[in-house]
């Protein structure tokens, strides 16, 4: 085994789209090349290994071994390569290489010839020797000369073909490390050519693509003066319209990528085709962000989000103010003091509660506004019974209010009542090989769980004047949220040393003024308050001050929808009482 290295010490550059925009002039390169008794990573074995770790056009340092497959290289093998039986008996086994060369690799950037079969084989030894893989970023030459080197130049884009177009001073001749030495005069000529086309950094490297047309990629100067910050950015057409929003850590980063790398989704390339400007709104946390989004691709609707841009047309499901109440779905929150539940996606996902309500409780179904003092028809529900028939008189406002009480309770709190009827029913369902009924009904009862722990987890929330919370920052310091009956009111960020606290009281004092929603919806779309929720349930978040109550019911829909896989976008709140 050789390795070689220059006396000065080489300083690894983090290979991985962690550091996107790093220049490539300071890209830690590893340029490898393997030999081998087969094509197959699993049922063949690596017989050399030859690497050459390089940055900024200079060699840092080289890898080579032999390496003992423990069984015969076969004839052809041998003549393509010249690698003998003979010439690895005595070599190191590929369980005393590996974790030399992944030393050698540390986290720099992979670079290989058809890297694919290079990296199989990597991945396959690290794998059966119980070493872990790096995964870092792979840079494949291959598909990079089949985007930059024509026809004319090179009948094909094997390496040997490639060594001769870029002059490499190494000629490949199958084995590891002249191989690799070939390879790297390759990567240099090609990243000469890519610098021709504006790639300059390692994520444009990592993202490069030759379906990206030049019109789109020469469109990256939108992203120039973008800030590289979290935020929020818009992609705007020649009139000043929304066209997208969207949301990242980096907004200069991400905005870039839209240039430069391979858009799989029609609609995007489509947009960014049509887009002129792109506008930034910088934010101080990554939660106002997601906020801010929502709020952006409600008010514009832009036509490039196809998530969120009808927030408003949500369905509520409320037991109507009446003296017998029934069940009725509905777009909004009234301040009638009654009890809803939801807010759900679609009328028909409330529709959908609706009936396995209906499965579970015998409430009435008809519209009709009744009265006990005029008694009407029964109908083919009361015949049939379904329903106690308090249109006839034959069930008293009394009886009915206890029917409409236990409805409440279920609703609000412990689903049981509602749980065991529709359980029950389906094990009939299911006992009488009547399978498509009963998942029928699953699915019924799944919507309305779903529905109840939205509500159940929304209500309390939505009712708390102020909480404030805090989670510490990776870039030091504390992230600080403040939450008004849902709504996210302000956010801000504590430099690293200093009293989180000052800026506690200056959040609070600057933090919108929020008006109380009409219970129990809170004063922000839905969607918004989950995403609060989410944060606030996340590991490390910690609660600075609660003015109010943060609670949800012991046994409620939580509880019951984790029990039938109906589980809510954000875990159940650790706050439970």
């Amino acid at each position: 085994m050789t390795i070689t290295a220059p006396a000065r010490p080489a300083r690894a550059i983090q290979g991985t789209l962690d550091d996107l925009g790093t220049p490539l002039h300071e890209v830690t390169f590893v340029v490898v090349d393997l030999e081998t008794t087969g094509g197959s990573a699993h049922a063949d074995h690596i017989t050399e290994i030859g690497a050459v770790k390089v940055r900024g056009g200079e060699v840092l340092g080289e890898f080579q071994t032999l390496v003992n497959p423990r069984v015969p290289i076969p004839a052809v093998i041998s003549v393509l390569t010249g690698i003998t039986n003979a010439m690895v008996a005595t070599a190191p086994r590929i369980e005393q290489v590996l974790p030399s060369f992944l030393e050698f690799l540390g986290d720099a950037v992979v670079v290989a010839h058809n890297a694919r079969f290079d990296v199989t084989f990597l991945k396959a030894a690290a794998s059966a020797t119980g070493n872990r893989w790096p995964d870092p970023v792979v840079i494949d030459t291959v598909l990079l000369a089949r985007a930059l080197v024509t026809r004319d130049e090179a009948p094909n884009h094997k390496l040997a073909s490639l060594a001769r177009v870029f002059h490499a001073q190494v000629t490949p001749d199958h084995r590891a490390l002249h191989d690799a030495q070939a390879t790297v005069d390759v990567l240099h000529g090609l990243l000469g050519r890519l610098g021709g086309l504006g790639v300059h950094t390692l994520e444009e490297l990592a993202t490069y693509s030759v379906r990206v047309p030049q019109a789109t990629r020469r469109k990256r100067y939108l992203a120039d003066d973008l800030p590289s910050a979290p935020g929020v950015y818009m992609f705007k057409d020649g009139q000043g319209r929304v066209l997208y929003v969207g949301t990242s850590v980096d907004i200069r980063t991400r905005v870039r990528s839209y240039f430069t790398a391979s858009e799989q989704r029609r609609r995007m390339a489509e947009m960014v085709r049509i887009a002129e400007a792109v506008t930034p709104v910088v934010c101080a946390t990554a939660l106002e962000a997601q906020v801010r989004e929502l709020r952006l691709i409600a008010e514009h609707k832009p036509r490039y989000n196809r998530r969120s841009r009808h927030p408003e047309k949500s369905a509520w499901v409320k037991l109507t103010v009446e003296p017998f109440p029934r069940l009725s779905i509905v777009t909004a929150v009234r301040g009638d003091e009654t009890t809803y539940v939801g807010p759900f996606p679609s009328k028909t996902a409330a529709e959908d509660a609706v009936a396995a309500l209906h499965d579970a409780l015998p409430l009435r179904r008809c519209t009709d506004r009744l009265s006990p003092k005029r008694p009407s028809p029964a109908c083919a529900l009361a015949e049939m019974g379904r329903c106690g028939a308090p249109c006839t008189g034959a069930q008293s406002p009394q009886e009915y209010a206890a029917l409409v009480a236990r409805a409440r309770d279920a609703l609000l709190g412990d689903p049981g009542t509602v749980l065991s009827p529709l359980e029950q029913r389906m094990q009939s369902l299911a006992q009488d090989e009547r399978y498509e009924d009963a998942a029928s009904l699953r699915d019924r009862l799944l919507t309305l769980l779903r529905g109840m722990t939205r509500s159940q987890r929304l209500a309390p929330l939505a009712a708390a004047p102020e909480i404030v919370a805090a989670r510490r920052s990776p870039l030091g310091g504390w992230e600080l949220v403040c939450v008004r009956y849902g709504r996210l009111a302000g956010s801000s960020h504590s430099p690293r040393g200093a009293d989180p606290m000052v800026y506690v009281d200056a959040l609070t004092a600057s933090a919108e003024v929020v008006a109380p929603g009409l219970a129990p919806a809170p004063a922000a779309y839905p969607e918004e308050t989950e995403k609060i929720l989410r944060w606030l349930e996340e590991p490390g978040v910690r609660l600075v001050s609660v003015e109010g109550e943060w609670t949800c019911p012991v046994g409620g829909a939580v509880s019951a929808a984790a029990r039938f896989g109906a589980t809510p976008a954000a875990s159940p709140s650790p706050f439970e009482a």
